[in-house]
């Protein structure tokens, strides 16, 4: 998926480039700055020594030493006073230039963390909607592989009062595993070995008998003849119904391209379940278009997993934003939807 977001060292990211959330002088600080710094090696230190600082909500670029990754690309955050002093927009303005750059030296990957969001004190979940919404904005017209880097889960804070309604919604909802799941599995045991004497007992007599030609029921053949529109059909149908393009709707689905084309030009193309959700809250589908959509790709929404009531949940609140989904599963531990 084009934006995602990793649990991860940012140091450690094996990107085309990595952002440096750091401060005015680019000369190393606390935080992600001083860990890129220790990690890239003091060869860093000098190139940042010639390119004279950084305008708060600009952006530098440097090769990336020691690191994985190719280049770093360093830029000063704001520091949050009460949201009334422009600190949006200069927040905005770090994850444009960083992803100009980065478009600039042909970078298929980059990775950031959550600037401003440590000791600047920019808001958690406000700092990861701002990063959100504005990668998503500059993947509209780019190709580019989008890591917005947690180191723990910890420092993700999702919208408190969502976070609980959605906590509440899987409480009521979560269907646990029963007491009796020893008996159950005591008795599927009893039944298997049941089955293996049957088995022999069949092949013993097979061993008499001539082999039968299978013939296939005139019936079945009749049904798989009549066989249902596939998800390749359903989803290119909703395309046109809702009126709108290819291009809009995997990049709405936070869908790779290469992945739309191959299920444009394979009517049997059998997705991921992530990849489905992905499309239906594209398309916006309600609950039932839904889970149409999935039974056409083999799957449905359970309600012994976590997530699929999560986004149930989404669904059914008419909640279709794609990364604020991604960020709720990432908070519950569960697989992000997207390509």
């Amino acid at each position: 998926m084009p934006l995602t977001i990793v649990r991860n060292d940012i140091t450690k990211m094996e990107c085309d480039a990595i952002v440096n959330a750091a401060n005015n002088s680019l000369l190393g600080g606390g935080g992600v700055d001083g860990a890129i710094h220790r990690a890239a090696g003091p060869e860093l230190l000098e190139e940042c020594r010639r390119l004279g600082g950084c305008d708060t909500g600009k952006a530098k670029i440097t090769g990336g030493y020691r690191l994985p990754a190719k280049y770093i690309i360093h830029t000063a955050g704001p520091v949050w006073q009460d949201g009334k002093h422009g600190e949006r927009e200069l927040l905005c303005s770090c994850y444009r230039e960083s992803l100009a750059l980065a478009a600039e030296k042909k970078c298929n990957t980059i990775a950031f963390p959550l600037i401003s969001a440590g000791v600047y004190g920019y808001p958690k979940a406000e700092a990861l909607r701002v990063a959100a919404d504005t990668c998503m904005e500059f993947l509209k017209d780019h190709e580019m592989m989008i890591y917005i880097v947690i180191f723990d889960k910890a420092a993700l804070a999702a919208g408190e009062k969502l976070f609980a309604d959605v906590r509440k919604y899987i409480d009521d909802n979560y269907a646990e595993e029963h007491s009796d799941r020893k008996n159950f599995e005591a008795f599927r045991r009893k039944n298997a070995l049941f089955g293996m004497v049957r088995e022999d007992a069949a092949m013993s007599m097979e061993a008499e008998e001539e082999e039968a030609e299978f013939i296939v029921p005139s019936g079945l053949a009749r049904a798989i003849e009549q066989i249902d529109e596939s998800f390749s059909q359903m989803l290119l149908r909703m395309i046109d119904e809702k009126g709108m393009t290819d291009v809009e709707c995997y990049k709405k689905a936070n869908i790779d391209r290469k992945l739309f084309s191959k299920i444009r030009g394979d009517i049997h193309y059998r997705p991921k379940k992530t990849t489905v959700i992905a499309f239906a809250a594209a398309l916006e589908l309600t609950i039932d278009e839904t889970r149409d959509m999935l039974m056409k790709a083999g799957f449905a929404l359970s309600h012994s997993s976590k997530f699929d009531i999560i986004v149930e949940y989404f669904i059914k609140k008419g909640r279709y934003d794609i990364f604020e989904m991604n960020e709720m599963l990432f908070s519950f531990d569960q697989p992000l939807i997207g390509g």
